[in-house]
């Protein structure tokens, strides 16, 4: 029997991190790299064995070896595709804080995902420029949504043109709205945090004493069936190669992604103190 405790990514790598080795549990599945890291840092996540390292390319996994990607998410700017074209769009975010695109824009800032995204940009972009991009974002009227279904409706009805978001909330809307609905995906030409690409991902706890069954369930999130459900039902990136992305997707070999270490997503910390500094959060 598997026993299932539920939660946030960020809350229960917490409660992890608080009873350290003599945690109950298992396996960490969570769907955020950043959480990933910090458990790795902390030691609280065992080395997994290379030939299961293997079957995920070593950008969607920990370069130590302690987790591994089992999906991807692409953050991405959501476009009301009746008032915009895609070559209208910036070649990156950071071109957002142009006059042009005053109170056009929409953001979750207490989102996780959204949170990931900052983070990622604190570390391609460094501090100051992030702390001034966020700035810029507010004196140019971007728009605060609770979470990213909220962006999605507003850039539906036309309250917004753009939305930072995650690919798949377009997909997973869909039935929300009319079929033809005119909204699209684009990924920033010139890359950069507004084409991260995070993951959801797990690791097996140093204290387990169930090793062999817990990699187990990690082979299992990345067998073919697997990786095909979180494709075609979830709208994410499989990983594992050999399994095709959804075909409204755009394929990932075709987006600009940054090249970090998404371990190094585990300051969320630092993300939460700035936009709470800058009056964003």
């Amino acid at each position: 029997m598997v026993e299932v405790r539920y939660g946030g990514t960020a809350e229960l790598a917490a409660l992890i991190a608080e009873e350290g080795s003599s945690s109950p549990a298992d396996v960490y599945y969570g769907q955020d790299a950043g959480a990933l890291g910090t458990l790795a840092k902390e030691g609280l996540l065992r080395k997994l064995p290379s030939k299961l390292l293997a079957l995920v390319e070593p950008r969607f996994r920990s370069r130590s070896g302690h987790w591994i990607g089992t999906s991807g998410r692409a953050r991405v700017m959501l476009y009301n595709s009746a008032s915009l074209s895609e070559d209208e769009l910036p070649d990156s975010v950071l071109a957002l804080t142009d006059p042009d695109w005053r109170s056009r824009v929409a953001w979750a800032p207490r989102n996780g995902s959204f949170q990931a995204f900052v983070t990622a940009m604190r570390l391609i972009e460094g501090e100051p420029k992030t702390a001034a991009w966020v700035a810029g974002m507010m004196e140019n009227g971007v728009k605060a949504y609770p979470d990213n279904t909220d962006i999605f409706e507003a850039t539906r009805i036309g309250e917004v043109e753009v939305g930072l978001t995650n690919h798949y909330y377009l997909f997973r809307n869909l039935d929300r709205a009319d079929t033809d609905v005119a909204l699209r995906n684009y990924s920033p030409r010139g890359g950069g945090a507004g084409a991260l690409i995070n993951v959801a991902g797990a690791g097996v706890l140093e204290s387990s004493d169930q090793t062999h069954l817990a990699e187990s369930f990690l082979t299992f999130l990345l067998e073919r069936e697997s990786q095909t459900y979180f494709a075609e039902q979830a709208f994410e990136y499989p990983l594992v190669k050999g399994v095709k992305t959804h075909p409204l997707v755009k394929p990932l070999s075709e987006v600009v992604t940054p090249s970090i270490n998404l371990s190094e997503l585990d300051d969320l910390d630092g993300t939460i103190q700035l936009l709470q500094e800058i009056g964003a959060h």
